[in-house]
């Protein structure tokens, strides 16, 4: 973040130099008063008009900056629809400010697609028999498809919707989890939970040490997705859900006329009949008190999750995932995975 700040007191020439350094990033300059309180903002485009206008490289960058600038309040912060609303008017980079006019944090718009409000919690615990013998040295979750490892497309996912409270439980072959996971990842320190005993698709995520968020992310490591996290998110605040679904369509088409049965007797005929389905995807938006429904030490999935808040009267809705999903559980899943991700 401080590479974007600067005194309004420094030269147009120190200015571009600043500038200059900041590649890849966004060209942009925040610029704040003795009180650190920001003033305006400074762009390679506002210093080159500047220099054309007449502008000398000595020019302090107060005489020079943008004085009307665009930026979030700190209440915002978590506001995903504000942070939509600035990726519409083409904004790149957002200041946030403090009541004082401080800055406080930056969003990157140009790296980051959002940042949602949201822990993430990864289940990566199982052994994954079906792919053995692939999984009988190697944890499923990180086994390669395509140039990176199953959970770490997950992973850089998760991060590059402004995600940065990332758990991922563990058991069968934990410790080379543990191990891929020492270095931090894309700049996100990426936490390992071991699970004493195999506990369900939740049960382990009582032992998660920390939220940081109202809103748990739970989700199956080894799904390969392309969700849009940001709709999700958007679609279960919308609704004030206790708990959000991720479903995939699953349609079947029965190639022959079924006849509509009262016990022997046909009461009519149905010609070749579909039928549409919603099933699960293994990824769930989820309040944080309701985590304290899962019981401690128990074998415990996620649809029990499901099916004791409906039983209590909550809230619980299914999102439908539109986009590309694959459960990768056989070879031939497997397969598949490693396949389009070449088309990626």
């Amino acid at each position: 973040m401080k590479n974007h700040i600067i005194s309004q007191n420094i030269t147009l020439l120190d200015a571009l130099v600043r500038i200059n350094s900041l590649a890849p990033d966004p060209l942009v300059l925040f610029v704040v008063d003795g009180e650190k309180r920001m003033v305006g903002t400074l762009t390679d485009g506002d210093s080159r008009r500047a220099l054309i206008a007449g502008a000398s490289v000595n020019d302090k960058a107060e005489q020079i900056m943008h004085r009307d600038f665009n930026y979030m309040r700190a209440d915002d912060a978590t506001d995903v629809l504000e942070i939509r609303r600035q990726k519409e008017i083409k904004m790149k980079l957002v200041p946030i400010l403090d009541e004082e006019h401080h800055i406080v944090d930056i969003i990157n718009l140009e790296k980051f697609k959002t940042r949602l409000p949201v822990d993430a919690v990864m289940m990566a615990g199982g052994k994954g028999e079906r792919l053995r013998p692939l999984t009988e040295k190697t944890p499923k979750p990180l086994l390669p498809v395509g140039d990176k490892a199953i959970i770490d497309h997950n992973v850089d996912r998760l991060i590059s919707y402004g995600i940065n409270h990332i758990s991922v439980t563990v058991n069968y072959l934990k410790e080379q989890i543990e191990e891929h996971y020492q270095e931090p990842r894309n700049g996100v320190q990426i936490h390992t939970v071991r699970e004493p005993k195999f506990l369900g698709t939740i049960g382990s995520i009582r032992f998660v040490p920390e939220f940081y968020n109202d809103t748990v992310l739970l989700m199956n490591s080894d799904v390969f997705t392309n969700i849009d996290y940001e709709d999700f998110f958007l679609h279960y605040q919308q609704h004030d859900a206790e708990m959000s679904v991720a479903a995939i369509p699953y349609n079947v088409a029965i190639p022959y006329g079924i006849f509509d049965l009262d016990g022997r007797n046909i009461k009519g005929l149905i010609e070749k009949p579909k039928y549409n389905y919603y099933a699960n995807a293994g990824i769930y938006l989820i309040k944080r008190r309701a985590l304290d429904e899962i019981p401690e030490d128990t074998m415990f999935h996620a649809t029990d999750l499901v099916e004791k808040l409906i039983s209590q009267g909550k809230t619980v809705i299914r999102y439908p995932l539109n986009g590309t999903w694959i459960d990768i559980g056989n070879p031939q899943e497997y397969q598949k995975a490693k396949d389009l991700v070449k088309h990626l």
